[in-house]
């Protein structure tokens, strides 16, 4: 059920938010319409929020009913609202994402700064070496393990306590990656057309797999200066737009970098277990902090609500490998037993090699995660002085570290024409668009700090040429056969 807000709260608040400073022009209907789309897309304006009626916003703007009856035929038309029987006029988001993921994989000839995906640890070669050891103890089995290999579970269980979220095995369930764990959460928990709100930037691939299973995402904007705001935006959205769950990324969220605070978190987990919404949190970044990592880590997110209350997901893609196709979730015993039951169905196990190379990986991961870090230090100061020396323009969000650099673009640079113009240069992009909902964030670009500094210091001044070229402030790029 949607929720509405008082009406005459909703007429000044949106008269304010539509007086702000526009870049849109054309007739006002239209340049209405368009600024309520960002407003949406942004999520400065919730998913969900009932609209004033017509003559109502007419007045208070000082414009004719036939504009802003246009301005609501304009937003029905194109998805970003709907009417609704008893309902008024609802605001809704297109259920197509705003740019294309996946994206192409690596290739021979190109530098790919699409991705946040590092190459192999170096501890992954011993571990598989320590696997196949113990290889020759299991082939008698039939190698199936439905909820996952009794010691990998046991492993994965043992990190969680740790981290001050009491966990048993049964608690646990191994996936082929954290994107199967999220599908799988996904497919179990939510009906077509149930709403899920998602930090906004966030994620690519979790909006695709929301959408695909006829979710409709509710985007809550992100504040680079103030992470923890994200806690009263969410609780506003969650009361207005009634989500079935939360796609969270508390630590160092993909592409921002941004973490929520001890506080932060506590407070998030409660106010959304209070509005019945469930969070899905997924913790594939957890551990990457690159500027205090000696530092007490926030307690998991999980820690203060029922189990019932979170699904946490988890995996080795990151820190590891993603060629290591391991994943988990953990949450209550009962729900786990429930999802490991749908599991069954899309396959009977994760492959058994996999997880005994993982077992060893996960009980020695804090050193794992500790070289990991070293590596993306590195990367990230070289690229962050590249930036400095080739694209001064380029504003850098601040973060602690992650797997990205997270840049606003100079007024009038988009995102996407560079991210077309660059891959006839040989350099892969993911434009900003990916990363939000409708037309949101091409003004934005995501840049990895996974590839290593002798690769970013060629491929940066090259992307520094292609943007002055796409932004009219230099010679064109050269035409490359793609």
């Amino acid at each position: 059920m949607t929720g509405s807000v008082d009406q005459s709260t909703g007429v000044h608040e949106l008269v304010r938010l539509l007086r702000a400073p526009s870049r849109h022009g054309g007739p006002r209907y239209a340049a209405m319409a368009a600024r309520v789309q960002e407003l949406l897309s942004t999520g400065a304006l919730p998913v969900g929020t009932r609209l004033p009626a017509e003559r109502e916003l007419a007045e208070a703007l000082g414009v004719s009913r036939v504009t802003v009856a246009s301005a609501y035929r304009t937003l029905r038309e194109e998805g970003y609202a709907q009417t609704r029987h008893g309902s008024g006029t609802v605001t809704e988001l297109p259920r197509s994402p705003g740019a294309a993921w996946p994206l192409p994989a690596d290739g021979e000839g190109f530098v790919n700064l699409a991705h946040t995906a590092p190459p192999a640890s170096p501890h992954l070669l011993p571990a598989c070496t320590r696997a196949l050891e113990l290889l020759p103890g299991v082939l008698q089995s039939s190698g199936y393990h439905h909820d996952g290999l009794p010691a990998l579970r046991q492993a994965v269980a043992d990190r969680f306590s740790a981290r001050g979220l009491p966990t048993d095995p049964d608690q646990v369930l191994i996936t082929a990656g954290v994107m199967d764990a999220l599908g799988l959460v996904l497919g179990t928990l939510l009906h077509p057309g149930d709403r899920v709100l998602v930090e906004h930037p966030t994620y690519p691939g979790a909006v695709r797999l929301i959408t695909d299973r006829g979710g409709l995402p509710v985007p809550v904007a992100t504040d680079a200066d103030q992470p923890d705001a994200l806690v009263a935006a969410a609780h506003a959205a969650a009361r207005q737009s009634a989500p079935r769950l939360a796609y969270l990324m508390p630590d160092l969220s993909n592409p921002t970098g941004l973490s929520l605070s001890a506080g932060g978190r506590r407070r998030l987990a409660a106010t959304l277990w209070q509005q019945g919404t469930i969070a899905v949190v997924d913790e594939v970044t957890a551990g990457l902090d690159l500027d205090e990592p000696d530092r007490a880590p926030a307690p998991p997110y999980a820690a203060g609500v029922p189990d019932t209350a979170t699904v946490t997901l988890g995996g080795l893609s990151k820190a590891v490998w993603g060629g290591l196709r391991i994943g988990w979730l953990r949450t209550d015993a009962a729900l786990t037993a429930r999802l490991a039951d749908a599991y069954v169905q899309r396959q009977p196990s994760v492959g058994t090699l996999d997880q005994l190379t993982a077992s060893f990986l996960v009980t020695d991961l804090d050193q794992v995660l500790a070289d990991r870090r070293a590596e993306l230090r590195r990367n990230r100061t070289a690229l962050r002085e590249l930036l400095a020396e080739h694209l001064p323009e380029w504003a850098v969000a601040p973060s602690a570290g992650g797997l990205s650099l997270w840049c606003r673009l100079p007024e009038g640079l988009s995102s996407a024409a560079l991210t077309r113009a660059a891959l006839g240069e040989g350099i892969r992009l993911a434009e900003g668009r990916a990363f939000g909902t409708g037309a949101a964030f091409d003004d934005h670009l995501r840049l990895p700090v996974v590839r290593p500094g002798a690769e970013l210091r060629e491929a940066i001044p090259v992307l520094a040429r292609v943007a002055r070229a796409v932004h009219g402030r230099g010679p064109a790029p050269s035409v490359r056969a793609v």
